[in-house]
């Protein structure tokens, strides 16, 4: 099932926050979240739970109509599968397997690359047909470089800082006098601060990672480590890691505590905010002093294009003008392969004036504005900001009365800038479908969407002639049985 929030327009779908003490289905991620149909005018449809953590059945089939009964024996078969899906190892037992790991002699130490698991000396057998590699001191600190990130961009994917970032980051909540890092999602971030402690060129840092890749359980302790999902705020060990990160939340001997976040960027943004809001709500009980109006200090990692849905739900975040790039994204990166501007940013509520952005990197401190913004971010007199997003130079428009990207034009019909070559009448709010015009349906519903396709491909085909609308007939296919059918149906109606 697919329900990106960047398309919660297109699909007519809206997450429904959870009803305190009612009970709600569970897949291997941890507790399901409950969406809802919106038709057009607001109409509201049928309600549905189905996975937190992905937005593509193929990664995760768990669906159930809210109003649904579910029969024992399917609520035991759900279960059954729920515990097949659970890692091998235990994180106490991954814990012992680590330390006895690291006492091994170097050319014993081997990580099964297939598996992607660490080895010790009685498994080597029972591997020799996968693919192992030797294993140094330096990979079992830096266990994101030993791992194979992973790469599902509409789940789990891991997009892993540079090292320019990263040392960014740390280096930035040093010199605010934080002395404790949570770590929700941020794999890099907690390394380079285990390895700045071991340099003792540092004050020493404690950190606590929060993240749903039970694979760094084999590297770090339970103090160092809790298996998290941030979209339902669910710790697979329950109370166990609940009380970690509170520890880890309370400040003693004025130890500040800060928490950064990267979530996959197809993540739904109102379910990361209730989960970070419900942290903060935790750290706020800790404090011995009143914090009853104060948000955890935070940096929530994401592409500035969602500053109105963040801002929406956390209205005390600032986005700032700091482009974080990554070492294995295609395009979030610098160099020959990645774009020249990054859309990544930091949204904080932390004061914007006191983030000091990197001066050799083209960053510069607009007094008016009171923050660091990008040098190419020129102030605008008439809208009284720095109005760029995206790291280019931004122009007014006097007759939309805002700035806008450089490369859109006032178009005098949709009374409103765009691209020079955008659809006229078919501008920001427009209802209706794209493909044909009707106003029951979205693009991505339109029954006509594959035979356009159909007719498109013909026409190249055939030199440019047109070509009927009409689809293809194809070969009558086999009767499916009654139960197949179902599943098409319910498959169909969750997408």
């Amino acid at each position: 099932m697919e329900v990106s929030e960047a398309n919660d327009e297109s699909f007519g779908i809206e997450v429904i926050p959870a009803e305190d003490g009612k009970p709600v289905p569970c897949c291997p991620h941890g507790p399901t979240l409950l969406f809802e149909k919106v038709a057009k005018g607001g109409e509201k449809g049928r309600r549905f739970y189905a996975c937190s953590a992905c937005r593509d059945r193929k990664d995760c089939n768990f669906f159930q109509w809210e109003e649904e009964k579910v029969s024992e024996v399917r609520l035991l078969a759900r279960e059954a599968e729920n515990q097949s899906k659970r890692p091998v190892f235990t994180q106490q037992e991954n814990c012992s397997r680590f330390r006895k790991f690291s006492s091994l002699p170097l050319d014993e130490k081997k990580f099964c690359q297939d598996c992607q698991m660490l080895l010790l000396p009685g498994e080597h057998g029972a591997h020799s047909s996968h693919r192992t590699t030797a294993v140094s001191t330096d990979q079992l600190r830096r266990p994101s470089v030993l791992l194979r990130p992973l790469d599902n961009k509409k789940s789990n994917a891991q997009y892993l800082f540079t090292d320019r970032s990263s040392h960014f980051l740390l280096d930035t909540l040093a010199g605010l006098g934080y002395k404790k890092v949570l770590c929700v999602g941020t794999p890099r971030l907690q390394e380079l601060i285990k390895l700045r402690n071991l340099e003792q060129k540092h004050e020493p840092m404690k950190s606590l990672l929060l993240d749903i890749d039970f694979r760094y359980t084999q590297f770090y302790s339970q103090d160092e480590f809790c298996h998290y999902n941030m979209f339902n705020h669910h710790f697979f060990d329950g109370e166990a890691s609940g009380a970690v990160l509170q520890a880890f939340l309370t400040e003693c001997d004025g130890q500040k505590v800060v928490m950064v976040a990267d979530p996959p960027f197809g993540g739904l943004v109102k379910p990361l905010a209730s989960s970070f809001s419900l942290i903060s709500h935790t750290w706020r009980k800790l404090q011995s002093s009143d914090c009853s109006n104060i948000d955890i200090p935070m940096m929530w990692i994401f592409p500035y294009f969602f500053e109105p849905r963040i801002l929406e739900c956390l209205p005390s975040c600032t986005m700032l003008d700091y482009q974080v790039d990554y070492d294995n994204h295609p395009l979030y990166k610098h160099g020959k392969t990645g774009r020249k501007q990054s859309p990544v940013r930091l949204f904080t509520n932390i004061s914007p004036r006191d983030v000091v952005l990197p001066k050799d990197e083209g960053y510069r401190f607009c007094s008016v504005c009171q923050r660091f913004v990008l040098s190419l971010n020129k102030h605008c007199a008439k809208c009284n900001v720095c109005p760029s997003k995206d790291g280019r130079e931004w122009k007014h428009c006097s007759m939309c009365e805002k700035c806008v990207k450089p490369s859109w034009r006032h178009c005098q019909r949709c009374g409103r800038c765009a691209l020079p070559d955008h659809p006229c009448g078919q501008g920001a709010g427009q209802e209706g479908c794209f493909n044909c015009g009707s106003l029951e349906h979205k693009r991505k519903a339109c029954p006509l969407k594959d035979t356009h396709r159909i007719s498109h491909r013909s026409n190249a085909k055939s030199g440019g002639k047109r070509v009927s609308h009409r689809p293809l007939l194809k070969p009558k296919a086999k009767r499916k049985s009654g139960a197949a059918r179902r599943a098409k149906q319910l498959a169909a109606l969750s997408k």
